[in-house]
């Protein structure tokens, strides 16, 4: 490879240089594939998503015969939105939870299962996209995909949910027989919560490398898995700072209010989420197009 001047003189400038050129290529592939429609349709599928993911969750759970490990992950997946956002869902998710579901091997479950996989079948489409793929695999193909990313995440939640619920009784019983531990409790809160970033992070990068058509490495999506974590923290806390603030959707939307919030909420997080993929793709392309011997 023959390096410019600029490379040779100042790496980490011509670094930030495409880093730069990636930012602004991502700006413009987002207009270009219709990244702001695809980001419509990745949250409206999502919202769509939650329910029969819940319901398909708690027949998971009862049939493990552990259903307080299903309320365990629902509060889980709330605890990641802020307050006012999570709110007007939780209440009607958590009614939706309350009868015993047994019918996990049963017509029910798989139609659950299927409804909720579309929302993975939206993101799949959009992360396509933004790769510049064309996915030529078979219908049942792709969905059994879903029903894959599906199940796993439900498996995934449920047993985050087992050590969040065993957690404090194994270190109450630790300090029991090394009291001196004590002043660690903090930490090991910190250390319990934050598996809940590892999950989502995971869940982030294995969407990225196995969703779409083609082939990608860890190191050429992890960027943009990052960078989309990061935003959607921040937005987070500014949707909840805006709506604490100046936001008044219960007069404008009155009933609608609850899932009016959660959908905008969505459509700033699939906006993130496709934006990650389109940056992925121009860093790609810009060291790419880097001269070569």
């Amino acid at each position: 490879m023959v390096k410019s001047s600029l490379e040779i003189k100042y790496p980490l400038k011509a670094f930030l240089n495409s880093w730069r050129k990636a930012a602004a290529q991502t700006w413009v592939q987002l207009n270009a594939n219709d990244g702001w429609a695809m980001a419509s349709h990745v949250a409206l599928s999502g919202l769509l998503a939650l329910f029969p993911f819940m319901i398909f969750l708690t027949a998971l759970a009862s049939f493990l015969d552990n259903k307080a490990l299903a309320d365990t992950a629902v509060n889980l997946i709330f605890d990641a939105f802020p307050n006012n956002i999570a709110e007007p869902l939780a209440n009607e998710v958590h009614t939706v939870l309350l009868g015993q579901r047994t019918d996990f091997l049963t017509v029910g479950a798989i139609l659950a299962l299927w409804f909720a996989s579309s929302g993975i079948e939206a993101m799949r489409n959009a992360l396509n996209r933004a790769y510049n793929q064309k996915d030529d695999r078979w219908f049942i193909t792709t969905r059994l995909y879903a029903f894959l990313f599906v199940s796993l995440g439900a498996f995934a939640l449920l047993s985050l949910a087992f050590l969040v619920v065993l957690g404090p009784s194994l270190w109450a019983l630790t300090l029991k027989f090394v009291p001196e531990l004590s002043g660690l409790t903090a930490g090991f809160n910190i250390l319990r919560y934050s598996f809940t970033g590892l999950v989502l992070l995971t869940t982030l990068i294995f969407a990225h490398l196995w969703l779409p058509s083609g082939k990608r490495t860890l190191q050429n999506v992890l960027p943009g898995v990052v960078l989309t974590l990061i935003a959607w923290m921040i937005a987070a806390l500014g949707f909840a700072w805006y709506l604490g603030h100046f936001a008044s959707y219960a007069k404008t939307y009155a009933g609608f209010a609850g899932a009016t919030i959660a959908l905008i909420f969505l459509y700033y997080l699939a906006i993130l989420f496709i934006a990650g993929g389109e940056f992925n793709a121009a860093l790609l392309k810009v060291f790419n197009e880097q001269p070569q011997e």
